[in-house]
């Protein structure tokens, strides 16, 4: 396996896990202004820090509400019994969050986690509010590289973004270009130079507007990769020989590819046709390997499997190649127990946005009718992707912003794997 193929692999993992990280916290609410956010950069003072915690701490008396002082003191208190032992911040920095975080029916518990980033830190924060501040952590998630997709023929042109595995498009233009039919009393040479002075005008307003777009992208002389130009011939080749595109734009030209169509559409088109020049990008990884899938799929002797039932059996076997599992999972697999006679099982829920486990209802033991209780939550990919690491399966989370990647969680349920051998589970 090649480095920056599994290198993509384990940083697609990373981004799972930390944006899943992300979330938990941004569910996570207070009372009032209780809930403390502490970023601390890789070359901030410790003991600065502290200082200012302590000083925080005295801050308190002024606050009105005994819960809220209280809940506050304790956050600090939290906060600086962990950096005791810290005599300097990792290599990245390091963001706290600690607070009394409300669980339902107006009852708290007591939470203290501490995240080293996977970028260093730039700017120190400290925060009291209802939520913790997370925006510090979100633009980490941001694709690091772009690159700038252009389709155009003689009708009309669109243009945007690929970002990591997601086409994003922005706009587009029509022309006023003539069809090669000349009207009535017009010479052929007279029609002839109109219509090339349209062709022209409509080139330069592609090529101004689209470049207004891609030079207007943050950092564009660091993350801007390169440019995709599609269309049909001589169209698209007309169009980069001229001078239309910003001088800044046209040096980012990756290569010119055939596309049948000019509109949004087109965009997604461009990115299948410029498969080699985009190697090693997320999204063609990713499009390769479901593609793979669903060849094994339509084989009479295929080794492709799908629905966690049959894939937890086929994990369980060593039999699985590549995991794959959709990004837009939002399960969790939980173990629970009776509290009377020890009985025991274990059962999957989907985890609807703003749904907890403590709304759930488990119902009765069927040994004693004893009331079910919680014992253990795990996040399925997680759990999932322990039982692939036990037999060296390859696991890969797959995006749903492309049709392949959307149709594994919407007709596959999310859960599907390459096989080593046909098993029958």
């Amino acid at each position: 396996m090649a480095e920056t193929e599994q290198t993509g692999k384990d940083e697609a993992r990373r981004r799972y896990e930390f944006r899943k990280m992300l979330e938990r916290l941004q569910e996570k609410e207070g009372s009032g202004t209780e809930l403390i956010s502490l970023y601390i950069p890789p070359d901030k003072q410790i003991y600065d820090v502290t200082a200012q915690l302590r000083d925080e701490f005295g801050q308190c008396a002024n606050i009105k509400s005994k819960q809220t002082k209280t809940n506050v003191q304790s956050a600090l208190s939290s906060i600086l019994a962990r950096l005791k032992n810290v005599r300097s911040p990792p290599p990245n920095g390091m963001a706290v969050f600690s607070g009394a975080v409300n669980i339902g029916g107006d009852k708290s518990t007591f939470e203290t986690i501490i995240v080293e980033p996977p970028e260093p830190l730039g700017t120190y924060l400290y925060r009291c509010s209802s939520s913790f501040e997370l925006e510090p952590l979100r633009q980490m998630l941001e694709e690091k590289f772009v690159y700038g997709l252009l389709v155009l023929d003689r009708r009309e042109s669109y243009w945007g973004f690929l970002r990591g595995n997601r086409i994003e498009p922005i706009s587009g233009t029509t022309s006023t270009v003539p069809g090669k039919q000349r009207k009535g009393g017009q010479s052929a040479a007279r029609f002839e130079r109109l219509r090339l002075i349209a062709i022209n005008e409509y080139y330069k307003k592609v090529g101004e507007r689209a470049s207004e777009t891609f030079l207007a992208e943050k950092d564009f002389f660091e993350r801007f990769k390169g440019l995709l130009i599609g269309g049909p011939t001589p169209t698209k080749e007309e169009f980069a020989a001229g001078d239309y595109l910003h001088h800044e734009v046209k040096k980012k030209m990756l290569g010119l590819f055939d596309v049948a169509y000019t509109n949004e559409s087109g965009l997604a088109e461009l990115v299948d046709a410029a498969g080699e020049a985009l190697k090693g990008v997320d999204l063609m990884r990713e499009k390769a390997i479901m593609s793979k899938f669903f060849k094994e799929l339509t084989k009479d002797d295929g080794v492709a499997a799908y629905g966690e039932e049959s894939i937890r059996k086929n994990l369980e076997a060593g039999a699985v190649d590549i995991l794959l599992l959709s990004a837009k999972l939002r399960e969790s697999r939980l173990e629970i127990r009776c509290g009377a006679c020890g009985y025991t099982e274990e059962r999957t829920f989907r985890m609807e946005p703003g749904k907890k486990v403590s709304d759930i209802d488990f119902g009765n033991c069927p040994k004693c009718t004893s009331p079910l209780i919680l014992d253990a939550e795990t996040d399925i990919i997680e759990e999932l992707t322990n039982l692939a690491d036990q037999s060296s399966t390859t696991v890969e989370i797959i995006s749903d912003d492309f049709e392949e990647g959307a149709m594994l969680v919407n007709a596959f349920g999310g859960i599907a794997a390459i096989l080593r051998y046909r098993t029958g589970l």
